[in-house]
C-alpha cells in the first residue's frame, strides 16, 4: 500500500557532492520521503544524512520565495520585496554600469561547487558579457589534481572503483563521510568484501583508518613529503614498472637521481611517520597490480599542491597503475555537446591572457579565478579594478581562505547580487537578493565536466515554489537582458536537449534510463601515446619553463614554518552532517551535530585543563574563534582538527548570523600563496588552544 506515494528516480545535486541515486518518494507536490536507489551507478542504495533530509529544504520556513532589494546599509539586514523583473533590471542596469565605467572584466561571476550545467551556464554568461572572471573555488578543490594531471599524463587520473583493485590507498579522503564525486563509499566496501587492502594516509583515524592494512598518521601539510619518499623507496628498492617505465615515461631518470634526496628516513621529520611504515606502505603499494589511489581535496588545500599532486601522479605512473582498470584511469566521457562551445568560449579568445591570476603567474589552464586574487583586485586593484559580483551556488564569507579580506572585499564592491535557497552570511551583503529553486525542483544534467565518464539525469520531482527559480534559468533571462538574445534561449529547457544532442536522447529519454557513461576503454596509450608534448608520462615538464613551474615535483619544507608560539598543528575536515556551510538550519541535521567540534587528543586536553565539552579558544597569527571540545584519540597529541562551515542561522541578533564565531576561515590567511593554483594554506597551521576564560 504507497498511500497515495509516487516514487521518482532522480540524483543529489546542488548543496551536495550529487552522485547518489535517489528514489523520492511524492504525494501532493510534497516530498515525503527519500532512500537510496539500489539500481544507482555510483552508491548501489547507499545515500548519507544530508541526502536524507535535504527534502527538508523544499518547505523551510527560512526558504527564500520572493526577490530582495536592500534598503538599509550593506549587511545591515534591511529588506523590501521585489518582483522578478525588477531584480533583473536592476542587476542588468549595475552590471552594464559597471562594464561601461572599467570595462566587462570589472565584474566577476562567481561560483560554488559545480553540481550540474549552472556552472557551465555561469561562464556562458560571462563570456558573452565579456568578462574573463568566472571566481571559484577550485583553487582547492578538484583544479590542482586535474590540471596537474592534464599536464603530467594528459588527463586526469580518477580512482576506478567499478573493477577490483588489488589494494586501494585513501589519501586524504574520509569517503564513508565525505563522498566525491565519482567515488562512493558502497563501491569501495564491495572491494574490501572481495579482499582489497586498503592504505589510508589522513592525521585522523577514520572509520576505514581503523581497517586498513597500514594507517599513516601523516601530519597535516606533509603529503608532498610522504609523496616523495613512497617513491624513493620503489625506485631505490627497484620495485617500480620496468616496462612502462621505458616505454611510457618521459623523466624517469632525471626524478630517480632528485629522490635521493628524499629518504624515508629524511622525510619522516616532517610527516612524522616511521621510516619503518613508510616502506612497508611503499612497498605494499608498488607490488599490488592494480593499484588505485583515491585522493582527496585536502592535498589541495596548501601552497604545494601542484608538488604534491604530481608527486602523487609520478607515484602511480612508476608502479604502471595509469589507465589501467582498477587502477587510476582515464574516464571516458560520453557523447556529450563541446562545453567549450557551449560556453562561447569563441567570443572571449583573449581569455587565457587576461584572467586576474595569470597576472600573478598562476597556470593559463586554471579557468577560474582563485578567491585571493579576486580579493587584491577589489582591494588593491590589482591587475584591474573589480567593482561588481553576482554569486551562485556559494558563500565566500564561510568558504574562502581569510574572511576578515572577504567581508572587506565585499564591502567594497559597487554591486552583489546572489541567488541562494536561504539567507546565508554572503547573501546578506547584497544588494539583490534571488530566490533559487532546489535541485528537486527542476531538470539538470549532474557531472558535466568532472572527468568521472558519467553523466546523471536530475530530472525534477516537484514543481518549485512560485518565484523560486533555477539557477540556470536566472543565468538565462539574465543573458537575454544584458547580452545578445541570440546568445540565449526562449526557454532553458532548450539547453538540456542541445547538450544531449549528440548522444541522440532528449532529455525524458535520459530522465529514463538514469544515466549514461562512456565506453569502457583502458591503456588508450597504447594506441595514440599520452596527450603531453612528448607523448608520455612526463615526470619532468617538458613546457615546465613555459609555464614558469618547477620540471620536476620537489620538496620545499612545510608549507608554514614552526613557532614556538603556536605549538599544535591546526587541521580541518568536512562534517558528514553538512557540506560546507550548508544545511546549518535543518532540524533532523542540526540534532546530529548542534555545536562546532574541535577534536584535541586527550594528553593535550589534559595539560591544557580542557574537558569534553567546554568551549575552546584557538587562535592563530591571522585570527580567534571559539568551538567545543571533542577528545578523542583518533588524532595525534600535536594536532587539533577543528569544525569547517560554522555560522548560526538562528541567531538573530545578527543579520550575518554570528558568522565570526566559530568561522574556520577566521584562522586561515592570505600571506602566502601558491603560485600555480593562487592556493593558500587551509590546513597544517600553527596554533594555539585554550579553555575559554582562563588566561
Amino acid at each position: 500500500m504507497n498511500n497515495g506515494i509516487h516514487w521518482k528516480k532522480t540524483h543529489c545535486a546542488r548543496m551536495d557532492h550529487g552522485g547518489c541515486a535517489l528514489l523520492v518518494g511524492v504525494k501532493d507536490n510534497h516530498i515525503i520521503r527519500i532512500k537510496g536507489d539500489p539500481d544507482g551507478y555510483l552508491n548501489k542504495g547507499y545515500t548519507c544524512p544530508k541526502g536524507l533530509a535535504s527534502h527538508e529544504r523544499l518547505t523551510h520556513p527560512d526558504r527564500l520565495r520572493h526577490p530582495l532589494k536592500r534598503i538599509g546599509e550593506r549587511g545591515e539586514g534591511k529588506w523590501e520585496r521585489i518582483t522578478w523583473s525588477e531584480a533583473l533590471e536592476t542587476i542588468v542596469k549595475n552590471l552594464r554600469g559597471v562594464k561601461e565605467t572599467y570595462g566587462a572584466k570589472a565584474v566577476a561571476f562567481c561560483q560554488g561547487m559545480p553540481k550540474g550545467i549552472e556552472h557551465f551556464g555561469l561562464i556562458r554568461l560571462a563570456n558573452t558579457f565579456g568578462s574573463p572572471n568566472v571566481v571559484a573555488t577550485q583553487d582547492v578543490c578538484h583544479a590542482p589534481r586535474e590540471i596537474s594531471g592534464v599536464m603530467t599524463c594528459g588527463f586526469y587520473p580518477v580512482a576506478d572503483f567499478h573493477h577490483k583493485s588489488e589494494l586501494v590507498i585513501l589519501w586524504g579522503s574520509n569517503i564513508t563521510a565525505t563522498n566525491e564525486e565519482g567515488e562512493i563509499c558502497s563501491l569501495l566496501f564491495d572491494q574490501l568484501k572481495q579482499g582489497t587492502d586498503l592504505i589510508v594516509i589522513d592525521p585522523r583515524r577514520t572509520d576505514l583508518g581503523g581497517r586498513a592494512k597500514y594507517w599513516l598518521q601523516i601530519r597535516p601539510g606533509s603529503d608532498n613529503a610522504l609523496a616523495l619518499a613512497f617513491i624513493n623507496v620503489i625506485i631505490q628498492e627497484n620495485l617500480y614498472d620496468k616496462d612502462f617505465t621505458a616505454n611510457w615515461i618521459h623523466g624517469f631518470n632525471e626524478l630517480a637521481s632528485t629522490i635521493t634526496d628524499y629518504s624515508p628516513e629524511y622525510m619522516s621529520q616532517y610527516t612524522w611517520i616511521s621510516p619503518e611504515l613508510i616502506r612497508k606502505a611503499a612497498r605494499a603499494y608498488a607490488k599490488s597490480r592494480p593499484a588505485a589511489i583515491q585522493w582527496g581535496n585536502p592535498i589541495e588545500q596548501n601552497i604545494q599542491t601542484f608538488d604534491t599532486s604530481r608527486a602523487l601522479i609520478s607515484l602511480m605512473a612508476i608502479c604502471g597503475n595509469l589507465d589501467i582498470a582498477g587502477g587510476n584511469i582515464q574516464a571516458n566521457e560520453p557523447p556529450f555537446k563541446s562545453l567549450g562551445k557551449f560556453v562561447r568560449a569563441d567570443l572571449l579568445p583573449s581569455k587565457r591572457k587576461e584572467m586576474i591570476h595569470v597576472h600573478h603567474g598562476g597556470l593559463p589552464k586554471l579557468m577560474t579565478i582563485p578567491p585571493a586574487y579576486f580579493k587584491k583586485a577589489v582591494l588593491e586593484g590589482v591587475p584591474y579594478p573589480m567593482k561588481a559580483a553576482y554569486v551562485q551556488c556559494a558563500n565566500p564569507l564561510l568558504a574562502q581562505g581569510h574572511s576578515p579580506s572577504t567581508l572587506e572585499a565585499f564591502m567594497n564592491l559597487d554591486f552583489i547580487a546572489v541567488a541562494d535557497i536561504f539567507m546565508t552570511p554572503t547573501a546578506s551583503l547584497a544588494d539583490i537578493v534571488l530566490p533559487a529553486a532546489t535541485h528537486f525542483e527542476f531538470n539538470d544534467i549532474g557531472h558535466c565536466g568532472l572527468g568521472h565518464g558519467v553523466l546523471l539525469a536530475r530530472p525534477k520531482v516537484v514543481d518549485p515554489p512560485e518565484e523560486c527559480w533555477p539557477d540556470i534559468k536566472i543565468i538565462n533571462e539574465l543573458g537575454k537582458a544584458m547580452t545578445r538574445k541570440e546568445y540565449w534561449y526562449d526557454d532553458y529547457h532548450d539547453i538540456l536537449d542541445e547538450l544531449l544532442e549528440p548522444t541522440g536522447l532528449d532529455f525524458a529519454q535520459f530522465a529514463d534510463m538514469g544515466y549514461i557513461k562512456g565506453e569502457e576503454r583502458f591503456q588508450k596509450y597504447l594506441d595514440s601515446g599520452f596527450r603531453t608534448a612528448s607523448g608520455k608520462v612526463e615526470l619532468m615538464l617538458t613546457e615546465a619553463e613555459k609555464n614558469k613551474v618547477s620540471p620536476l615535483p620537489v620538496w620545499k619544507g612545510p608549507p608554514e614554518k614552526d613557532d614556538p608560539a603556536f605549538p599544535l598543528v591546526l587541521t580541518s575536515a568536512k562534517d558528514p552532517n553538512y557540506l560546507h556551510s550548508s544545511y546549518r538550519w535543518l532540524e533532523p541535521l542540526r540534532k546530529r551535530r548542534p555545536n562546532p567540534l574541535i577534536e584535541i587528543h586527550p594528553e593535550t586536553a589534559a595539560k591544557l585543563n580542557i574537558k569534553e565539552g567546554d568551549p575552546v579558544v584557538i587562535e592563530t597569527l591571522s585570527g580567534t574563534i571559539t568551538q567545543t571540545a571533542k577528545l578523542t584519540d583518533e588524532i595525534h597529541p600535536r594536532v587539533v582538527n577543528a569544525a569547517y562551515g560554522w555560522w548560526f542561522p538562528e541567531d538573530g541578533t545578527d543579520p550575518q548570523y554570528g558568522w565570526k564565531k566559530s568561522n574556520y576561515n577566521m584562522l586561515t590567511s592570505m600571506d602566502k600563496i601558491g603560485k600555480e593554483f593562487g592556493t593558500p594554506n587551509l590546513k597544517g597551521i600553527g596554533c594555539r588552544i585554550r579553555r575559554q576564560g582562563s588566561v
